[in-house]
């Protein structure tokens, strides 16, 4: 959290409010949100210094601005991670990190609580219009040149299990624990059926649902769970009133009436119904 459909929105609004605004002197609260910079907070301010953002792009959890220098303004927001617009001179948040001043007299800042997200200056890499440092991301279901019948032939071809594939952002990136459940409790999948028993229908079946399911996330400005996503203007997402099985311990299923439950997954968890979704036995 925040997965693809947040980031989206985030990005949606970064372009926005910052293309063709030149940044002024940014401004480094918190040296562990630069950490992937590697020549360190000074050279990150420099490069920014002057530099205006031409397009603002996305892959998977990631989102990056194109600088007038030719190289990317990188951001993941972690767990925590939240671009704000504000006008300069409002007070500072509790947990601002970095701050991007801008010619309009507004500023982009970076608040991360927990501080697990980062932004970097970056170059491209082997793709001209893609940082060096997400070349080995994979493509996410909603991007144009996503090819469906590769995933599900390389989904089919792992030995794991069906949500540790999903999110694997080597085979497909942007999907998170939460549109994971969602799209498994649409396909009667259990997150624990082995990925080599699944037919090409039933995979292009839960790729559809994994579509689906950001997609409608999207239109609502995404998933508000824990009180930490919002966009770029503070407001949260409303997709969490059309959960059907992350976060709904206890609850009835929306399909069948049982009760959704809880299990440990990655140090996580992973909800699902136990009707409707039964584990395939070997």
């Amino acid at each position: 959290m925040p997965e693809l459909p947040e980031v989206e929105v985030v990005r949606r609004g970064l372009a926005e409010h910052m293309l063709g605004r030149t940044i002024g002197e940014a401004e480094v609260l918190h040296p562990r949100s630069v950490r992937r910079h590697v020549p360190g907070a000074a050279d990150f301010t420099a490069r920014l210094r002057g530099r205006v953002a031409t397009a603002a792009c996305r892959r998977g959890k990631y989102l990056w601005l194109v600088l007038d220098s030719g190289e990317m303004l990188l951001a993941h927001l972690g767990m925590s991670g939240q671009m704000l617009v504000q006008p300069s001179g409002k007070p500072d948040e509790r947990h601002l990190r970095v701050r991007f001043p801008l010619s309009c007299g507004n500023e982009v800042r970076f608040v991360d609580q927990r501080t697990f997200g980062h932004v970097r200056v970056d170059v491209p890499g082997e793709r001209a219009d893609v940082p060096s440092s997400v070349d080995h991301i994979a493509l996410d279901p909603l991007d144009g040149a996503f090819a469906a019948e590769e995933f599900v032939h390389a989904l089919r071809s792992r030995r794991t299990e069906v949500k540790r594939a999903l999110l694997d952002q080597s085979l497909v990136s942007g999907v998170g624990n939460i549109y994971a459940d969602e799209a498994l409790w649409r396909s009667r999948l259990h997150w624990a059926d082995p990925t080599r028993e699944l037919s090409r229908e039933r995979a292009m079946e839960l790729l559809g649902h994994v579509r689906d399911v950001m997609n409608e996330a999207l239109e609502v400005g995404g998933t508000t769970f824990d009180g930490l996503y919002v966009d770029v203007n503070g407001q949260s997402g409303y997709f969490e009133r059309g959960l059907n099985a992350y976060g709904r311990r206890d609850r009835p299923c929306g399909r069948c009436g049982a009760l959704i439950v809880r299990e440990s997954f990655m140090n996580r968890s992973s909800f699902s119904c136990p009707r409707c979704q039964p584990p395939r036995v070997p």
